[in-house]
């Protein structure tokens, strides 16, 4: 694979120049230019004659604030995938799932098929496969924290765009990310009313409904926006031996967006939001068996459900004078979540999972910063507060009356109780300096302090009659672990020619030390902090007039201290031990438009991620050279579409993923698939009605599997769908 990295990176060297792009702006906003700005055209007036094909070739140029400050993607130091709101409403985006889909090496994985209840996520091979710590990746809302992979699987409505940011976001973040920062916007309130609408229906009696209406309260002074959507399908799966669905969902979401400008130096923004959702149960597969040949029906004797609410509000204040540019974020989530499940997906009475877990997460984050444009310097300073109160209100097992035969144990419920709080305090900061036109240089640095306590925990055993309650397993209270770090981070950018930027990037990423409320001992109940170096190139081209885009990044990781969660005999990851972790990638964007209306979007991920230190202290197995979980060593996407003067809309997506291992002993995986996605419509002034297949030759493919008792359990990815959308506005 070091051979294909470096071979692309001698084809983009050398290609063809064009013109520069060279503009800083203000950063409120992420968009694609409307229209020509003097700083795009250093500084040449622009000609009142200009041709209708040079004004729709600016208009593509994407704005990004990835770095707080507008900033053109091509000159952004960073490896980045932007969706833009077109990109979203052509690919009927509404869930993380389908962002990772069109973004490499980023991939989302349902526990459970397509289910909310829990989801894997990696981000160039760091996942979340060790839910205890902090997510390797921060994801944002409208400037809401979302944490934890059972909060984070909301519907994603009147979206505005998305920033996928690959690698450590430490010196200009509030929350610190080791793998990379999801940055989800939604439409923001404007000065003239609006409204539009979107409804669909599919197989499987898939409803969705979605609005949003925009709400000039004074003019130039207050707007509101307000969205919402809901809907319900049934389950993808016929469980015969219950005949009924299992996995059937139904929920809604709504937001609130209010904007008000006391003046031209203040900007107030209050955001808030819910998301209600009452699923069934997500829909396990013993792997191996009839069952699992046939993906349309089961026999499980146990259904359940998984239930999902939480509620969001946020205050941000901004105030810009001449020197500086100030902003405050102050925000607030809630989420609870509760679930049950046939954990061995038969009709014996063996054992069912259950969870109930709560969260809420305040923040506070000040940012003061250069003024937009200013040169040789910009200058960013922040700090960032953070509560966590996590709590687990039940999380473990049922064992039926089965269970006494095959695992020795009494029928009953085995939960773990915990309260779990954390506080997080940072100071961070990040200066560039351009000591000439073409190249920039930057520094930052933030230090973080980490505070971890565990009020109390409990594992307690119920008789399936209810006759008794006892413990079984230890109890803990008052248990503090702590830690600090220094994060810095160097790069430099240079301006190769006008049409081709390379930048190079060294930095420090970081999860914090923590407890695990599932240890059973003192020596497992503590772990440290995880520590990666990261470097990174890339090279960025616009050539043709800016009708095709090509950017490069190549990285190598360093992972010292990697936190491995270990699953026990039931497949419940209850011990976290240590391992050094290498990981090698390469990420390829490209965009081309040959003439109007067609469009070609690709995107390829490669990465090599491999244990090169580690063995189970508890097994003395060694697993030096193995590759990591939910790690997929290839992801890519393609998509050809096209959109005509008469109205006539049609795409067709290519998204697919390499082998994806789901044990740290590499027994357990998934090889490479991929699947196609369809739409064609048509396209009036105001509505247009459209046709999709999503999955369009249903294929099969495992989300997640592990090891119960002597078998294999696991979920498959959602089937072929298809329906009618219908969207309006005015």
């Amino acid at each position: 694979m070091r051979y294909i990295i470096w071979a692309t990176a001698l084809i983009l060297a050398y290609s063809a120049p064009v013109e520069a792009q060279n503009q800083d702006a203000d950063n409120t906003t992420v968009q694609i230019s409307q229209e020509p700005d003097p700083g795009l055209l250093e500084d040449e007036e622009t000609d009142e004659e200009e041709t209708d094909e040079e004004t729709e070739q600016e208009s593509l140029r994407i704005i990004v604030t990835a770095e707080k400050t507008e900033a053109p993607l091509q000159q952004v130091p960073l490896s980045i995938t932007v969706l833009t709101a077109d990109d979203i409403e052509n690919a009927g985006i509404d869930s993380l799932t389908d962002i990772a889909a069109d973004t490499p090496n980023f991939s989302v994985l349902p526990f459970g098929g397509d289910s909310r209840y829990f989801n894997n996520y990696s981000i160039r091979g760091l996942s979340n496969f060790n839910f205890v710590s902090r997510d390797s990746v921060a994801f944002y809302i409208d400037d809401v924290p979302y944490d934890y992979g059972s909060f984070i699987d909301v519907n994603l409505l009147d979206l505005d765009r998305v920033e996928v940011l690959r690698g450590p976001q430490s010196t200009l973040y509030g929350r610190n990310a080791q793998a990379g920062v999801v940055n989800i916007v939604t439409q923001s309130p404007s000065d003239e009313f609006a409204a539009k609408g979107v409804a669909s229906y599919g197989n499987f009696d898939a409803l969705d409904l979605q609005t949003s209406i925009n709400v000039p309260l004074i003019d130039d002074r207050l707007f509101l926006r307000l969205s919402g959507g809901y809907g319900n399908r049934d389950g993808y799966v016929d469980n015969l031996f219950l005949d009924d669905d299992l996995g059937e969902q139904s929920g809604g979401s709504g937001r609130l967006r209010l904007q008000w400008l006391p003046d031209e130096d203040w900007e107030v923004a209050v955001n808030a939001s819910f998301d209600d959702h009452d699923d069934g149960a997500p829909v396990l597969f013993a792997l191996g068996s009839d069952d699992a040949d046939d993906l349309s029906d089961t026999n499980q004797n146990f259904d359940g459900f998984s239930r999902l609410n939480s509620n969001t509000q946020s205050l941000r204040v901004a105030y810009t004078q001449p020197k500086f540019r100030l902003t405050s974020i102050t925000s607030r989530r809630f989420s609870d979540q509760e679930t049950q499940f046939d954990a061995d997906a038969s009709v014996i009475d063996l054992a069912a999972g259950v969870s109930a877990f709560d969260s809420t997460i305040f923040s506070e984050e000040i940012r003061i910063q250069s003024p937009t444009g200013s040169k040789p310097f910009q200058w960013l300073l922040g700090g960032y507060y953070e509560f966590r109160d996590f709590d687990a209100n039940g999380e473990g097992i049922i064992f039926g009356s089965d269970a006494p035969g095959i695992f020795g144990s009494p029928a009953g419920q085995d939960e773990t109780f915990a309260d779990l709080d954390q506080t997080t305090l940072a100071v961070f900061g990040q200066v560039s300096y351009q000591p000439t036109e073409a190249l920039t240089l930057t520094a930052g640095l933030r230090h973080e302090a980490v505070d971890s306590s565990l009020e109390d925990r409990d594992r307690t055993f119920t008789l399936a009659d209810g006759s008794a309650s006892f413990p079984s397993g230890t109890s803990f209270n008052d248990i503090d672990q702590d830690d600090n770090v220094w994060l810095p981070r160097f790069a430099l950018q240079y301006q190769i020619s006008p049409e081709i930027m390379a930048y190079g990037s060294i930095a420090k990423g970081y999860r914090p030390s923590g407890i695990n409320y599932r240890a059973e001992n003192d020596e497992t109940l503590t772990y440290d902090k995880e520590i990666s170096w990261n470097y990174e190139m890339g090279l960025k081209s616009s050539l043709l007039d800016d009708r095709l885009t090509v950017n490069l990044a190549l990285f190598y990781n360093d992972v010292s201290n990697f936190q491995v969660a270990l699953p026990d005999t039931i497949g419940q990851l209850r011990d976290i031990a240590n391992a050094e972790v290498e990981i090698l990638g390469l990420e390829l964007e490209a965009r081309a438009k040959p003439v109007e209306g067609l469009e070609f979007i690709a995107g390829l991920g490669l990465i090599d991620v491999e244990f090169t230190e580690f063995t189970n202290p508890f097994t003395n197995q060694s697993f030096d050279g193995n590759k990591l979980p939910f790690a997929p060593d290839l992801t890519y996407n393609l998509a050809v579409q096209y959109r005509s003067p008469s109205g006539i809309f049609g795409r067709l997506a290519l998204q697919g993923t390499g082998t994806t291992f789901f044990d740290d002993a590499n027994t357990l995986d998934q090889d490479s698939f991929a699947i196609v996605n369809a739409r064609l419509g048509y396209e009036f002034d105001s509505y247009g009605i459209y046709l999709f297949a999503n999955n369009l030759f249903d294929e099969e493919y495992v989300t997640n599997a592990f090891a119960f008792g002597s078998g294999t359990v696991g979920s498959f990815g959602a089937p072929a769908t298809y329906g009618v959308q219908v969207r309006g506005s005015f």
